[in-house]
Order: structure tokens, then C-alpha cells, then sequence
């Protein structure tokens, strides 16, 4: 029988909880994802885990540091999906698509940590951004450049394309349909919105073919 009286940060039976590392981060995921960094207080995290508040300092040091780990564990995901996409053998504009859906899914799926770090991208001013910049958000950043680099050098990009450009654009529409997906699916024109995969494929094939018709041919030369 549950007990009445446990409340939201108690720990779970012990046959499910998890000790160590893995289950504090698991805990401050769930905590930071529902209230945010300034609402969840390390005695919160350590009573939802089931170990103490010293246990927490042991692996963590700081509740700064626990959060940043729990934003480059949130980006772990995306990042295996950067990884796959580099490393395959199929020509590079499937090998982008595959990212690119994977990605949107990610963000899609876990829909809360997603939130937790656009939460921080908006409104973690400049200290924070430099951390999100070069300890959650560089890997992942600089793996889809160089994939978009690798596809530049293979001639299927332009070679004046300026791949971190590319890969701007491709993050941020992924993350304005993130966003965006409970307006846009009210939009009549915007059938897209209710099929991600869809989506995923237009905008590839609009970041990499355009939306500008080729050229009409002119006039055949006169003899």
C-alpha cells in the first residue's frame, strides 16, 4: 500500500531507486525539468534519489555542476545521433536527413529536458550561455558543421556555403517546430505540422535544393 503521506520529492521503494551518480542525475533531470534550476533545492533532489545531501557534493561538487551534467546528459541523445550520421556510409544528403529527423525526434520525445535547455539558451544570461557554449552545446554544434564541411569538400554543398551557417539554420528550424508545433497544427496551410518525419524531409530538401525555380532557358541563339 502506498504511503499517504509521502510527498513529490520522496525517494521511490528502494527496489526501483537508483544509487550513485546515474540516479542523482535521473532525479535532478525530473526535479530541474518540472521547476526549473532556481526552484529545486539540492535537499528536493537528494530526498527524490534517496541518498543525502553529501552524497550529492561527492559526485557533484556544486548544484551548478549537477545541472550542467544533467544538460550534457539531456544532449547525449542528439549527439549519438550527430555520431551515426558522420560515420555512415550513405551518401551524405541521407546521412543529413537522418540527423536532422533524429533530431527533431529528440527534442519531440523528451519534450521537458528539450524545454529545460532552450529555458536556459533564453534566459541563462551571458555567464551561463558561455557555459552551455563550451561544455554542453560544442560537441554537438561542431559535429554537424563538419559533417556539413565533409559534405561541402565531397562537392554536394556549394563551395562557398558557409557550413556553420547550414547547421544554424537546420537547428533552428527544428527548434521553432519544437516550439511552435501547438500553433502550427492550427494553421491550415501548415499540413506538416502534424507529421514531424514530413517536416524533417521538407526542410532538407529546401536547405538543400532551395525553393527558387531553375532559370527559364532563354531564346535559342539566332544563326
Amino acid at each position: 500500500m502506498a504511503n499517504p503521506h509521502a510527498g513529490p520529492d520522496q525517494p521511490p521503494p528502494a527496489a526501483t531507486r537508483r544509487r550513485g551518480a546515474p540516479g542523482i542525475l535521473a532525479a535532478a533531470a525530473a526535479l530541474f525539468a518540472e521547476r526549473g534550476y532556481a526552484g529545486v533545492p539540492v535537499s528536493a533532489i537528494a530526498a527524490r534519489a534517496g541518498v543525502s545531501k553529501a552524497n550529492i557534493f561527492h559526485h557533484f561538487k556544486t548544484k551548478d555542476r549537477l545541472y550542467l551534467a544533467v544538460l550534457r546528459q539531456a544532449c547525449a541523445a542528439s549527439s549519438q545521433i550527430l555520431h551515426d550520421g558522420m560515420r555512415g556510409t550513405d551518401p551524405f544528403a541521407e546521412r543529413l536527413r537522418h540527423a536532422a529527423r533524429g533530431y527533431l525526434h529528440h527534442l519531440l520525445e523528451q519534450e521537458d529536458l528539450s524545454r529545460l535547455i532552450l529555458r536556459e539558451v533564453m534566459e541563462g544570461g551571458s555567464r551561463r550561455a558561455q557555459e552551455l557554449a563550451e561544455q554542453v552545446f560544442d560537441e554537438n554544434f561542431s559535429g554537424l558543421v563538419q559533417m556539413l564541411r565533409e559534405g561541402q569538400q565531397s562537392g554536394a554543398l556549394r563551395a562557398d556555403t558557409d557550413p556553420a551557417m547550414a547547421a544554424v539554420l537546420l537547428l533552428g528550424a527544428n527548434v521553432f517546430f519544437f516550439l511552435a508545433r501547438g500553433v502550427l497544427i492550427h494553421l491550415k496551410d501548415a499540413r506538416f505540422a502534424t507529421d514531424p518525419t514530413r517536416y524533417s524531409e521538407l526542410l532538407i530538401d529546401y536547405l538543400l535544393n532551395g525553393i527558387t525555380a531553375p532559370a527559364a532557358a532563354g531564346p535559342a541563339p539566332r544563326n
